[in-house]
């Protein structure tokens, strides 16, 4: 090897160990492909075959795509053969990057839950007992309200209820 060589035969051998692609590099790279190609999160959400909640919350990293819904969303969004590869991985779920939430919006669903948490637990178990409503068996549903003092967020939560078991 001529000593002109060494650059090129040093950037060959370091691209072997270039960082692998990670999910979150994938959201990052949807997030700009659905923007770039004027989707929307619903027209996304037909072309996949579920709800515009459910393929919101799994384009964002947060649900496991089938390799069926992981190929139509890399065909739409042009994604690399990778990034359809981590569609389908089970993700890594609650990735809010601080624990007080700062982003406005969702800081508001905490706040909802520090204030109204307690009263929505003892409802639950006032009506169902001891246990939880799960966040697997669940759903969700997200629609504007026509009011004539502006409109309004509609959220509907819907969530199995799982008893706790003695033992």
């Amino acid at each position: 090897m001529k000593k002109s060589d060494a650059p090129e035969a040093l950037l060959a051998a370091a691209s072997h160990y270039a960082k692998p692609m990670s999910r979150t590099d994938v959201t990052e790279m949807i997030v700009m492909a659905r923007i770039k190609k004027g989707l929307t999160w619903a027209k996304l959400a037909k072309a996949i075959g579920q709800s515009k909640e459910w393929t919101t919350a799994a384009l964002l990293g947060q649900m496991q795509m089938t390799k069926e819904q992981a190929g139509k969303a890399g065909k739409l969004l042009a994604l690399p053969p990778d990034a359809v590869l981590l569609l389908q991985q089970v993700p890594y779920k609650g990735s809010l990057p601080t624990a007080v939430p700062t982003d406005p919006l969702i800081y508001r669903w905490y706040e909802i839950v520090s204030v109204y948490g307690t009263t929505i637990k003892a409802l639950i178990h006032e009506e169902f007992g001891d246990g939880i409503m799960s966040a697997i068996d669940f759903s969700k549903d997200i629609d504007r309200e026509a009011d004539p003092k502006g409109d309004r967020v509609r959220v509907v939560l819907s969530g199995k209820f799982l008893p706790y078991k003695t033992y």
